[in-house]
């Protein structure tokens, strides 16, 4: 029965009766003797809490309603408000879901093309870095060699300053341009990339450890831009923020998909912490490949960062060996609960990103921190 008819019925069964009371031989006295008072109370008190349990009963869906749409959002898709109730709760419940449906829709395939821009954008900027910048600034050091063997004694201390300096920004120059567009993930695959990326960040006090298995399923080229993007920007947050001075990187088979992990030893995010533009550029990447990314905040030090597909591992709290890098209470060297960042999705994209066109490049916004 719908609310409306309830509603309608219970008010219709206190008239008729109020009704039937006044026309009937009941009377009563002047003044109101107890026990007519007490026949009055009590009929009161009963149409009233009737009256409240029926509403009690028919609202109370769109109580729930009401909070499943103030904790909707749409970087952590599938919740949906559970659909019960009166008719027309129920109707309002299942067009909130189907409207949920849609919206999450419409974000999923403006992200990608958002991204997919971003990547052309990419692609162009560490092209013209490469093909401009860098080879105007290897002219410019052919140029100060030749200068230096035709210059005085005392000035080829001052030009080799000067050829040091131009040679240090030519490799930031081609650094920046690896960054922004890892060939190596194109041309070697993504192990070989994530051996790099270990690499590239193993300097400045921070070593990174990796563990990359072979025998990983077949991966599309969607899956393994947004993997790659998640290590990172995961390590770029170890490098910058953490405060950590050893890190690991880890990828291995589970089930149908894979699992990626960062950890490090140093400054978690803590349970307190505000959800910044980085973890929800790391949804919205998630999102692309139907994955679904959760973060576990922990009081202490140490931090990872993880991401699966298909399923995830223990990310998190556990117990560390001596000299282990991760999150957990252990011994020697093992850190305590910090933040992890755990990604879920099919070996097969469930959205169409549109990026796999996108030769060198991969999912998501400027490199930058997590946090």
């Amino acid at each position: 029965m719908s609310l409306f008819w309830r509603i309608f019925t219970l008010n219709a069964v206190g008239l008729t009766v109020a009704t039937a009371l006044l026309l009937g031989p009941v009377t009563v006295s002047t003044p109101v003797l107890p026990g007519e008072a007490l026949v009055v109370l009590v009929g009161l008190a009963v149409l009233l809490a009737v009256n409240v349990l029926v509403l009690r009963v028919g609202l109370a869906p769109l109580g729930r309603l009401g909070r499943a749409m103030a904790d909707a959002d749409l970087l952590r898709p599938g919740a949906r408000a559970v659909v019960s109730g009166p008719v027309e709760t129920a109707e309002l419940i299942t067009t909130y879901n189907a409207m949920l449906d849609r919206l999450e829709a419409e974000r999923a395939a403006s992200a990608a093309r958002a991204l997919s821009a971003q990547e052309r954008e990419r692609h162009r900027v560490a092209r013209e870095l490469h093909d401009e910048v860098g080879q105007t600034l290897t002219a410019v050091l052919l140029q100060l060699k030749r200068v230096a063997d035709r210059a005085p004694a005392d000035l080829r201390a001052e030009l080799g300053q000067a050829q040091q300096a131009t040679r240090a920004g030519l490799d930031e120059i081609r650094r920046i341009a690896r960054r922004l567009r890892p060939g190596v993930l194109d041309e070697l695959g993504l192990l070989s990339a994530l051996r790099s990326l270990a690499a590239e960040f193993t300097t400045h006090g921070l070593t990174v450890r990796h563990d990359l298995r072979a025998g990983l399923p077949s991966l599309t080229e969607e899956t393994e831009l947004v993997l790659y993007r998640v290590a990172q920007e995961a390590l770029t947050n170890t490098a910058r923020h953490a405060g950590a001075d050893r890190a690991e990187l880890r990828l291995r088979p589970v089930g149908d998909g894979v699992e990626l992990l960062v950890r490090d030893n140093g400054r978690g995010l803590g349970p307190a912490a505000a959800e910044g533009a980085g973890i929800r550029g790391m949804r919205e990447r998630a999102l692309l490949i139907g994955a679904t990314l959760t973060v576990e905040a922990g009081a202490g030090r140490g931090g990872s960062v993880g991401s699966g597909t298909a399923r995830a591992g223990s990310v998190g709290s556990g117990t560390a060996r001596a000299g282990s890098v991760g999150s957990g209470a252990g011994r020697g060297g093992a850190v305590g609960a910090g933040t992890g960042v755990r990604l879920r999705a099919p070996v097969r994209p469930v959205v169409g990103t549109g990026l796999a066109g996108t030769a060198g490049t991969a999912v998501g916004g400027p490199v930058g921190a997590v946090r």
